[in-house]
């Protein structure tokens, strides 16, 4: 088992490219691309979130939130983005989480990685997904050592972003 993992939020075409284009998320998408690349070549376990929503999205808490249908399942705006699909078929997972924070992946970290020394996030947004996941990481292995790359994070606008790292440092989340 891996000393260390990635967690790689959210990297999807419809927050990048699609229904929620954002110039941020596209303009971190080196950084992510090189560190999932460096992670794997160390041989730490790297798992990938998808949001995940129905044809029903409208007819959500979140979507009555956030009118605009996206991370369709099975749509090409739910897609991991062309850049990091060669790495998406090396990960540890791929976990669909159909609310910001997963529990799908709060079991799995206590299932297969209640010993682990660090976890790493990274993605998007910061000011919903990333802290979402950040904190239930905290929650659901309470020992670890939990961060953030600030530079391979964006948030819906930088201040939001910045807000959601203030938050999390407030939560003993390391941002670098």
């Amino acid at each position: 088992m891996s000393r260390k993992i990635l967690i790689v939020v959210d990297m999807q075409n419809d927050f990048t490219y699609g229904a929620l284009r954002n110039e941020d998320a596209i303009a971190i998408i080196p950084n992510v691309s090189a560190k999932v690349k460096s992670a794997l070549d160390e041989g730490t376990d790297v798992i990938f979130t998808r949001d995940t929503h129905t044809e029903e999205y409208m007819n959500t808490e979140e979507g009555r939130n956030l009118p605009v249908p996206h991370c369709i399942e099975g749509s090409s705006g739910w897609e991991i983005i062309d850049e990091l699909k060669p790495y998406e078929k090396e990960a540890a997972a791929v976990i669909d989480k159909y609310t910001f924070g997963s529990d799908k992946l709060g079991e799995l970290l206590q299932s297969k990685y209640k010993d682990v020394e660090e976890v790493e996030l990274i993605g998007i947004c910061t000011d919903i997904c990333v802290i979402s996941n950040a904190l239930l990481t905290k929650a659901f292995l309470p020992n670890a050592h939990v961060k953030v790359d600030a530079s391979c994070c964006a948030g819906v606008t930088p201040d939001s972003h910045n807000t959601a790292l203030d938050a999390m440092k407030a939560c003993h989340v390391e941002v670098i």
